[in-house]
């Protein structure tokens, strides 16, 4: 048996566990042994029934028979019951109002049972236990006589798919030897430095523990090991892109320093910084690889500009005319317009040619009729252009990475929001020339110190952890349902001012409406009763013109609208003719309406925290003081404790690092959007951990770039195993 045997091979599986199994991304051994527990029931808890008396907290281990649903004598409530035996006795358990647990436990299967001793009519009995199922007494590994381990793993399980079977199976696996030809990928020299379990050893801890500490440290190994591939994988990448060639350019230092005495603003010490970590990569001759993070208006876009400066008025060597070409890539329409709009006015006094590619249509700067504006081109004629190399800069969107858009000199890629275009997105830019262009990513996303060096290993880091002179800072006001009205009257007043408002709201179309959308996966859902009903932009626009802002114009904007319907209104709002922009998390990543200092955040609790924190950033434009109003209707003191987070932290990355302690890594962040696993997620809260991975690996790869010594490694890297991805 090998771990790449299909489990369809190994067992006798039926259609429907098949495609459970398939859900919970078991297909092979090797899956199977690396699903590994949630968490550990504990039968050295357990009581023997003969010794329970009424009162009493207990847990219990047994078998369950009799089960049945029926309804109580008088109310007629759903209740169920069963009886549990242990061999010293049995009791009855009853569940008033959760007649459905019936179902979900299996006749004569074993059990744990945890709650408290009730008794009536001189009988005792459990009301309403927690129970879960357990592996039988006669398990080797469980037997009370042997003594072996006392604690019995949990499994993450889907319908048709139980806890109790995964148990099985892998011990199963265990009896037949699998173990036998097991050879770690992880270099011997790195276990013992860290003083980390070998991988036979942690399989056996992580699936069967004799105490907890064992189950610690063997997911701690597992932690360390998907944290240390991925650092294996980005740290290779770093070496291959860095032994491409790239084009050295350099900038007289007084021409850049005038470059940025035309900003209409004094640039930040942090900026000055990252712009002179950028001349450094540029003259090196290898293609620089860096990600400029910071906060929501910290001035990435001028670093990006005065990056792109350099390129555009830098000559291809050995030649005479023509310049280096920069390609700007942004996740929307909307930014993409922006940032064209922005790069027109950063470089309207010198020769340079600046284009505009989305799916709507090009746009180059400057016009031969107008040489102040812009004009309109086929993208026929605009492909030429970039192909000749007449177009020093270029911005778009995804149309960037389209085969038909070839550039002549590509020295600069830019990439707006980097964890919204994959890889492979990336590569596409990256590799259209002889000579690879050097890469500067951006984000704006709040990300955790320990995730930044995870997922982004191979790129250098260039932080912006100050705002611009003269910005204030922005006044959040956490609003709950008593203060509504108070808070309206507030923003009536800066309404009057002249000041224009945003409201986010988590949903399109009320929850009743044949329009709307899908309630999103892990939400409550708004039929059931006690679910939290979210705002809609169509619904609270139509309420507030009623009965709050009748007097204002008030627009709507969301994702079903199209490129061109959200263009138009969010010039309309930049214009002023709309006073208050009703719109989903559409506008995370937006226009910039300086005019705009007011934002309504409803039902906060909806939004993660780096999210809430990227939506109050579009109001921190301007030096007018600027307030976010971030409305919540919950009553989890948990929920209240987060949102509070907003007012208490002092920038965005303070607010990641609160994010993933509080809320848990895995509501943070988690295999749906990094690709990374919950157990690799509790490595990213362990920034000493994160650093082992990243310097072991960085030492491997120094080393040994093809891995040619370490074969179980390189195939490992080959596998779908440890690829990550940035969508």
């Amino acid at each position: 048996m090998y771990l790449s045997d299909k489990l369809i091979d190994v067992f006798r599986i039926l259609p429907g566990q098949e495609r459970a199994l398939r859900h919970l991304g078991m297909i092979k051994v090797a899956d199977l042994l690396y699903h590994f527990p949630t968490r550990y029931g504990d039968t050295a808890q357990t009581v023997n029934i003969d010794s329970l008396h009424k009162g009493d907290m207990a847990v219990i281990f047994g078998r369950i028979f009799g089960l049945k649903t029926s309804k109580a004598f008088r109310k007629k409530i759903p209740m169920a019951e069963a009886v549990v035996t242990d061999g010293t006795g049995k009791i009855k358990i009853i569940w008033f109002h959760q007649a459905y647990l019936a179902k979900m436990i299996t006749e004569n299967s074993y059990v744990r049972v945890e709650g408290k001793v009730s008794e009536r009519n001189g009988q005792l009995y459990f009301s309403n236990p927690k129970i879960e199922n357990a592996p039988p007494p006669t398990d080797k590994v469980f037997s009370r006589q042997t003594h072996v381990h006392s604690l019995y793993p949990i499994y993450p399980e889907t319908r048709g798919i139980t806890s109790n079977w995964i148990y099985h199976k892998i011990q199963t696996l265990m009896s037949k030897g699998i173990f036998d030809a097991l050879v770690d990928p992880i270099p011997q020299n790195i276990l013992e430095t860290y003083n980390l379990p070998d991988l036979r050893t942690s399989l056996i801890y992580i699936h069967t523990p004799q105490k907890e500490s064992h189950a610690e440290i063997a997911r701690k190994r597992f932690a360390f090991e998907e944290i240390f591939f991925i650092q294996l994988e980005r740290q290779r990448a770093r070496h291959l892109f860095k032994e491409n060639n790239a084009f050295i350019i350099e900038k007289n230092k007084e021409e850049i320093e005038k470059f940025i005495q035309r900003f209409p603003f004094a640039i930040t010490a942090a900026q000055r910084r990252a712009v002179e970590q950028i001349m450094t990569d540029f003259k090196n001759g290898h293609p620089m690889s860096r990600l400029l993070e910071g906060d929501v208006g910290s001035g990435k876009t001028a670093v990006a500009a005065t990056a792109a400066y350099i390129v555009a008025t830098n000559k291809p060597r050995d030649q005479k005319f023509g310049t280096l070409q920069c390609a700007y890539m942004a996740p929307t329409e909307i930014l993409a317009q922006q940032h064209f709009e922005s790069f027109i006015k950063y470089f309207s006094h010198l020769p340079i040619n600046i284009a505009l590619i989305t799916g709507s249509g090009c746009r180059k700067f400057p016009s031969k009729i107008n040489p102040e504006s812009y004009t309109n081109i086929s993208r026929a004629q605009l492909l030429k252009w970039v192909a000749s190399g007449e177009i020093a800069i270029l911005i778009g969107t995804h149309a960037l990475i389209q085969k038909s858009v070839k550039f002549k000199h590509l020295g600069l890629v830019i990439i707006d929001e980097q964890h919204r275009f994959g890889t492979a997105q990336r590569q596409k830019l990256t590799i259209k020339d002889t000579q690879t262009p050097h890469l500067l990513s951006m984000t704006a996303t709040p990300i955790p110190r320990t995730l930044v060096l995870t997922l982004y290993g191979d790129l250098d880091l260039s932080l912006l952890d100050e705002m611009p002179a003269g910005r204030k800072k922005i006044i959040t006001k956490i609003i709950t349902p008593e203060k509504r009205n108070a808070a309206y009257e507030a923003i009536r007043e800066e309404l009057k001012a002249g000041r224009q408002l945003y409201i986010i709201c988590p949903r399109i179309d009320p929850p009743d409406s044949p329009t709307a959308e899908p309630w999103r996966a892990g939400e409550p859902d708004p039929t059931k009763e006690l679910a939290i009903q979210a705002k809609s932009v169509k619904e609270e626009a139509k309420r507030l013109k009623k009965e709050i802002f009748s007097e204002y114009e008030i627009g709507i904007l969301h994702s079903k609208l199209k490129p061109a319907e959200k263009e138009r209104v969010m010039l309309d709002f930049k214009n002023k003719k709309i006073d208050i922009l009703v719109a989903t998390s559409v506008v995370e990543v937006g226009v910039n309406v300086e005019n705009a200092s007011l934002i309504i955040i409803e039902g906060a609790e909806r939004f993660g925290l780096a999210q809430l924190h990227q939506l109050r950033g579009r109001v921190i434009r301007s030096n007018h003081q600027s307030y976010a109003y971030v409305f919540t209707e919950s009553q989890s003191e948990k929920s209240r404790e987060r949102v509070n987070a907003l007012v208490t932290a002092k920038n965005g990355f303070e607010l990641a690092e609160f994010d993933l302690t509080q809320r848990g890594s895995g509501e943070l962040v988690g295999a749906k959007q990094w690709g990374i696993s919950d157990i690799g997620m509790e490595a990213i809260k362990n920034i000493k951990m994160v650093e082992a991975a990243r310097k072991e690996a960085a030492a491997l790869i120094e080393a040994d770039s093809t891995l040619s010594n370490f074969p179980l490694l390189k195939e490992r890297l080959e596998s779908n195993a440890t690829k990550i991805h940035f969508e």
